[in-house]
């Protein structure tokens, strides 16, 4: 059930969005050139790597690293880019992922293979037992604001509880993250109050 939403809504989305998408990518293109789409791999579903897909929003070259971990954030972020992140829009191209399989709307953040300490954390939690998503529990109950041990303990709550019905108080509860721009941060800027 879960998967025929995923691929269902997730096609409509592509299809609906392309407009969307085609003007996001020629404002990525003039402000700081190709390519407009980064990709990145991420660990998902049996801890196994994939490569996840945005809207670049830092410049070429910059460093594969949490964006807890990139002090020199502030430098490398574009001007779409601040404002694609602030706006979560560059995250759109995620939908492709969706429709492929490697990922969910909602589930598990996907980390960098870097992120060795919740990366353990999350395997005896079982996480990897679920595909990663789009958005998950950590998302909107704190999202950057977490250290890695949290963020964990809500992935393992999510594995243990979900369903149709949490996806979809999930998804609300994101919309409403979004719009509020709450829990956000950019290059360990909350490092302090969230070391757990």
């Amino acid at each position: 059930m879960k998967r025929f939403f995923d691929f269902t809504v997730s096609l409509l989305l592509i299809i609906v969005l392309m407009p969307v998408f085609l003007i996001i990518a020629l404002i990525v293109l003039v402000d700081s050139g190709s390519p407009v789409i980064f990709k990145q791999y991420r660990v998902g579903k049996d801890n196994k790597l994939f490569y996840i897909y945005k809207f670049r929003t830092m410049k070429v070259n910059t460093r594969n690293a949490s964006t807890d971990d990139l002090v020199e954030a502030e430098s490398v972020i574009t001007k779409s880019g601040r404002i694609l992140r602030k706006t979560s829009l560059d995250e759109l191209p995620q939908l492709f992922n969706v429709l492929t399989g490697k990922m969910s709307f909602v589930g598990p953040r996907p980390l960098i293979p870097e992120e060795k300490e919740i990366r353990q954390i999350r395997k005896e939690y079982n996480v990897y037992s679920v595909r990663p998503g789009i958005t998950g529990l950590a998302q909107v109950n704190g999202r950057d604001m977490l250290g890695a041990k949290e963020k964990a303990l809500f992935d393992k709550e999510y594995v243990e509880k979900q369903s149709i019905l949490l996806d979809i108080k999930i998804m609300f509860k994101t919309v409403m993250v979004v719009i509020k721009r709450e829990n956000i941060s950019e290059g360990g800027e909350a490092n302090n109050s969230r070391k757990v």
